[in-house]
């Protein structure tokens, strides 16, 4: 998937994102936003680790985001299976710089726009720590709605949190 906007790019990853996508994710404020399976300190091992495994699956489902011709960012789904198998979690992460300028709000809706367009999927939702605003409102600026409250349902750093669920329906479910 290759889809170009004005101020970035929704691509596959490649081995060249290596060293950018360490220098970036290695960040203490996106790590307490995301879930633990994303490692801190993150090194280019990591990277390395993970784009060889984006590259090796049969099905790609996450892309980098370009910005000024550096992967700054991630944005991705995760299917579910059996009974939900028409649902997916989206999952999405940019540089701390690039925070706060409308730039996540349009990839989301771009890659949501996107999946109801050339997928199965009918429905994708995603979960977000309760001091995550920032992530909120991206979503709402998205076209997902806040559909639930689960009361302390995860722990990040040593707390347990809330976690806030938004979802958003494809355009044919509505």
């Amino acid at each position: 998937m290759f889809i170009g906007k004005e101020t970035y790019t929704i691509r596959g990853w490649n081995l060249d994102d290596v060293a950018s996508l360490a220098e970036h994710i290695n960040n203490f404020n996106i790590w307490i936003n995301v879930r633990d399976r994303l490692p801190y300190p993150y090194t280019t091992s990591d990277a390395k680790d993970f784009i060889e495994m984006v590259l090796n699956s049969p099905e790609q489902h996450d892309f980098a985001i370009e910005i000024e011709g550096k992967a700054v960012g991630g944005v991705g789904i995760v299917p579910s299976y059996d009974v939900e198998r028409f649902n997916a979690e989206i999952g999405y992460w940019l540089a701390e710089k690039y925070w706060n300028q409308g730039i996540m709000s349009n990839v989301v809706k771009t890659l949501s726009d996107y999946i109801f367009d050339n997928t199965q999927f009918i429905r994708l939702f995603a979960p977000v720590f309760e001091y995550n605003k920032g992530s909120m409102k991206v979503l709402e600026n998205a076209g997902f709605t806040k559909v639930a409250v689960l009361r302390k349902a995860a722990i990040k750093n040593g707390q347990i949190i809330d976690l806030h669920y938004y979802d958003r329906l494809s355009p044919s479910q509505i």
